[in-house]
């Protein structure tokens, strides 16, 4: 006869023997996965390594001789983040904001920063037989994106831009909020 800790142990030798690995965990060779949204009509994704936490919208406080871009600062758990309209600054304009937007947390040296977002799609998987070469990606790459989509896949007839978040926060026009 089996004691209580017997079947405790076998639950927890099963249990173990079944671990599925965390998305992030998983060996695959060629396959990538990001942080997919969107950003006007462009389908953009961004690694998670970039993507500290997605949020909610806050209650956002102007900030007077800001760019138009920058549209605040809200308080997070007790921090105060620059928030931004990531549509506003790559395509000069305003996200129509609704019930439900969400902003994403990017780390930046000097503290992190809120960029908001049009519509937000969750984890997105692409291998790399979905690659685009850049010229077929015309459409992610026009304008200010230029500087941050790194590739490009298609998956399903949709064009995906891998946009790079760290090379954003570093670049000096974004730092520099004031008007």
């Amino acid at each position: 006869m089996k004691t209580p800790f017997d079947v405790l142990s076998d639950y927890e030798r099963r249990s173990l023997a079944h671990v599925a690995g965390l998305p992030e965990q998983l060996d695959a060779p060629g396959l990538w996965r990001g942080v997919g949204y969107r950003i006007g009509a462009r389908r953009l994704v961004s690694t998670f390594a970039e993507v500290v936490e997605i949020l909610s919208l806050p209650q956002v406080t102007q900030v007077p001789g800001a760019q138009p871009w920058m549209l605040g600062v809200a308080n997070v758990r007790g921090s105060l983040l620059p928030i931004v309209d990531l549509k506003q600054f790559l395509e000069g304009e305003r996200t129509v904001l609704h019930e439900g937007q969400r902003i994403l947390l990017v780390r930046q040296p000097g503290g992190d920063v809120a960029v908001l977002i049009d519509e937000l799609f969750g984890q997105r998987s692409f291998h790399e037989h979905n690659l685009l070469d850049l010229d077929q990606a015309q459409a992610l790459t026009a304008g200010r994106y230029a500087h941050f989509v790194e590739r490009a896949y298609r998956v399903d007839d949709q064009a995906w831009g891998v946009f790079s978040l760290e090379r954003l926060a570093r670049t000096p026009e974004f730092r520099q909020a004031a008007a």
